[in-house]
C-alpha cells in the first residue's frame, strides 16, 4: 500500500507521520480498553455504565467508534486485507471517527456530569476513555492530507485545508473480486445496515442521551466511510450486482418485525415505510422531472380517505365495505384522477409559479375535507373530527388486527402492516425504477435540467410533466390506503404543509432533498432519519422546524447532493474535486439522450 508523504507543514499539527499515526491507534485502543471499565457510580444515569467488564449503553457507541479508528488506522500500515477498507485514502477517515469517538465520549461524560450533579460521578473507566480518545484526535490532527495539493495551486488557510480534508471526496483505487465475494459484501452490507436501523429504534424513547450519542457515532462513522471510498465502492458493486442488492434489500426489510419484540418499535418500522414510500413518489415528481410539490401530501390523504370510506368504517358517509384489493385500487385511481386535475391546470407554470399553486392546492385540500361536514359542505368526511374506527383488515384469512406466531416469533399488529407496507413499497420501487431507466424517465431528467432544449428536441414537456404529476399522485394514494388502516383514523390535520408530526409537505420535501434527489435509496435514508429522530427525542418537539432548518442548511453547505448522491449530483457539485464517477451513459447524459427521449 502506498504511504502518503504530504509534507508535514500541511498538517493541522506538526509531528511525523509515523508518530502521528501510532499514537492515533495507541489512543483509539486506550479509549476502547476504557469502556470495559465502570463510567459511574450509579444506575440512575440511562444504560447502567456501573459493570467492569461488560460495556452497556453510551459504552458501546464509543467501544464502537474506537474500534473503527483502531482499524482503519491500522490500514494505514499496508496490513494485508485491510486495505480494501480504505480505497480513497486512509487518514481523512481516521480523522473523522477519532472526532467521533471524542465526541461521543466527551457528550457522555458531559451529560453524567449534568445529570447525576457534577464530574465527581464519573468513574476512571470514562476519563480513561476520554484521555484516550483525546489523544488519538489530536494524533489525528497531525495526519496529513490523503490527496497532496497540486504545486501550482495557492496553499489554503488552516482551516480551509481540514474542512476539505473532511468533506471533499478521493479517488477509490479499482479492485477486482470474484463475484461470490462481490456478493457476499453486498449481503454483509445490508446486514450492518439492518443492524444499525434496529439498534437505532430499539433504543427506548426515554433514554435520549443514548439516542443521541448514536446519533453522533452514526454520524461520523458514515462520514468516514464515505470519505474512505468505501461507500462508492459498495454502491459500484450494487450497480453491478443490482438484482443481488434488491433482494439483499427486500430479506433484510423482511427480517426487522422479527427483531422486534414490542409493538411499539415495530409501528414506527412501518411509519418509516409509509412515510419513505410517500417520499418516494415524491421523487418521481421532484427527483426526475424537477417539478416543485409543495403539496404533495394532499395526495396521501386522498388515498386515505378514499380508503377510510370504502373500507366498511362505520362513520363512513358512503357506507360500502370493499376488500383491501379493491379500495387500494380505488385509492389509486381516485388520487390519479386529483393528480390529473390539480396537474392540468398548473403544470404550464414552472419554477417559485409552480411551488406556490401546488401549495395552494395542497391546503385546499386540508381545508375542504375538513368543510365536508354536513354544515359548511355535504356530509362526507365528517369534518374535523375525521372518519375513525376503520376496521383492520382481513387478507387472506389473516386478521391484521391480531397477532400472529410464525415459529418462535410473535407478530404484532403493526409487524402485519409493516410486512403488507413492504409489499406496497416494492411495487413503488419496482415503478420508480423502471420508470427512471424507461424513455419516458429519461425525457424527465431532460426536462428537468433545460426544460427549453428539451422542448426544441422534440420533447412533449407539459404530457410528460402531467404524466409525472399523476404518476406520483398514483404512488402518495396507495401508501395512503394502509396508513388509513394503520392509524385507525383519518383527519385533516395529518395532512397540511408542516408541522411536529411527518409525513407532511414540508418533512417529505425534506426527505428527497436529504436523501438525494432522483436517487432510489436517498428517499429511504433521508424518510428513516426524519421520522425516527422525532420519535426519540420527543423533548425537542417544539424546536423540531428549527432544528430541522439548521441541518438543511449545513446539508446544503457541506453535501448539497444529499446523503445517496447520484453521478450527475456528484459531478454537478464536485466538479473541481476527483471522484470516482463511472462514465455516464449515452442516453442520460448527452444530447443524443436527450433527441431519443424526445423521439
Amino acid at each position: 500500500m502506498t504511504t502518503h508523504t504530504t509534507p508535514a507543514r500541511d498538517t493541522l499539527i506538526p509531528l511525523p507521520t509515523p508518530v502521528a499515526r501510532a499514537l492515533t491507534a495507541a489512543g483509539a485502543a486506550i479509549a476502547l480498553a476504557g469502556t470495559f471499565l465502570a463510567w459511574t457510580w450509579t444506575t440512575d444515569f440511562p444504560g447502567d455504565l456501573t459493570v467492569t467488564g461488560y460495556p452497556g449503553g453510551l459504552q458501546i457507541l464509543t467501544l464502537t467508534s474506537a474500534a473503527l479508528t483502531l482499524l482503519f488506522a491500522l490500514s494505514g500500515y499496508g496490513i494485508r486485507g485491510l486495505g480494501w477498507l480504505t480505497p480513497g485514502g486512509t487518514n481523512s477517515p481516521v480523522r473523522l471517527l477519532a472526532l467521533g469517538t471524542l465526541g461521543t465520549t466527551g457528550y457522555t461524560m458531559g451529560a453524567i456530569a449534568y445529570e447525576l450533579g457534577g464530574v465527581v460521578n464519573l468513574e476512571p473507566g470514562a476519563w480513561v476513555s476520554g484521555i484516550g480518545a483525546l489523544i488519538s484526535t489530536v494524533a489525528a490532527l497531525a495526519l496529513p492530507s490523503d490527496e497532496p495539493l497540486p504545486q501550482h495551486e495557492p496553499r489554503p488557510g488552516t482551516w480551509q485545508r481540514f474542512r476539505n480534508s473532511l468533506t471533499a471526496p478521493a479517488a477509490p483505487r479499482a479492485t477486482t473480486l470474484p463475484a461470490w465475494a462481490e456478493i457476499l459484501i453486498i449481503t454483509a452490507a445490508f446486514g450492518a445496515m439492518l443492524y444499525v436501523f434496529t439498534y437505532g429504534i430499539d433504543i427506548p424513547t426515554e433514554e435520549s442521551e443514548q439516542f443521541i450519542g448514536f446519533l453522533i457515532t452514526a454520524a461520523f462513522a458514515f462520514t468516514a466511510i464515505t470519505r474512505a471510498g468505501l461507500i462508492s465502492r459498495i454502491t459500484a458493486l450494487t450497480t453491478k450486482h443490482r438484482n443481488v442488492a434488491l433482494t439483499a434489500a427486500l430479506v433484510a426489510a423482511l427480517c426487522f418485525p422479527f427483531t422486534q419484540d414490542t409493538a411499539e418499535y415495530a409501528l414506527i418500522g412501518v411509519n418509516i415505510l409509509i412515510f419513505a414510500t410517500v417520499a418516494l413518489g415524491l421523487n418521481v415528481v421532484v427527483g426526475l422531472a424537477g417539478l416543485l410539490d409543495l403539496g404533495y401530501v394532499a395526495f396521501l390523504g386522498v388515498g386515505a380517505y378514499t380508503a377510510a370510506l370504502v373500507s366498511g368504517a362505520p362513520l363512513s358517509a358512503i357506507g360500502v365495505h370493499f376488500p383491501f384489493w379493491a379500495a387500494v385500487l380505488t385509492g389509486a385511481a381516485v388520487s390519479l384522477v386529483f393528480g390529473v386535475l390539480i396537474g392540468a391546470p398548473t403544470l404550464r407554470l414552472r419554477g417559485d409559479y409552480l411551488a406556490i399553486v401546488t401549495l395552494g392546492f395542497g391546503e385546499i385540500f386540508r381545508v375542504t375535507v375538513n368543510n365536508l361536514n354536513g354544515n359548511s359542505g355535504p356530509d362526507l368526511t365528517n369534518g374535523s373530527q375525521g372518519i375513525p374506527s376503520i376496521p383492520d383488515l382481513n387478507l387472506l384469512g389473516i386478521d391484521f388486527g391480531l397477532s400472529h406466531d410464525i415459529g418462535p416469533f410473535a407478530l404484532s399488529r403493526p409487524a402485519n402492516y409493516y410486512l403488507l407496507m413492504l409489499v406496497v413499497t416494492a411495487v413503488v420501487v419496482l415503478v420508480f425504477r423502471r420508470s427512471g431507466d424507461s424513455r419516458i424517465g429519461r425525457a424527465w431528467v431532460a426536462i428537468r435540467e433545460d426544460e427549453t432544449a428539451a422542448t426544441a428536441m422534440g420533447i412533449n414537456a407539459f404530457r410528460l410533466k402531467l404524466l409525472a404529476f399523476a404518476l406520483g399522485a398514483t404512488l402518495a394514494g396507495l401508501a395512503g390506503t394502509v396508513q388509513a388502516h394503520v392509524n385507525y383514523t383519518v383527519t385533516p390535520e395529518q395532512y397540511q404543509f408542516a408541522g411536529s408530526v411527518p409525513p407532511n409537505s414540508a418533512f417529505l420535501l425534506a426527505a428527497v432533498i436529504l436523501g438525494g434527489m432522483g436517487t432510489l435509496s436517498g428517499p429511504f435514508v433521508g424518510a428513516a432519519l426524519l421520522y425516527l429522530i422525532p420519535a426519540k427525542l420527543q423533548f425537542m418537539q417544539d424546536y423540531q422546524l428549527f432544528l430541522f432548518g439548521i441541518a438543511l442548511i449545513l446539508l446544503m453547505r457541506f453535501r448539497p447532493e444529499g446523503l445517496v448522491a447520484d453521478r450527475r449530483k456528484q459531478l454537478e457539485f464536485h466538479e473541481n474535486d476527483t471522484i470516482d464517477v463511472p462514465e455516464p451513459r449515452q442516453s442520460e447524459e448527452t444530447g443524443a439522450g436527450i433527441a431519443k427521449a424526445g423521439a
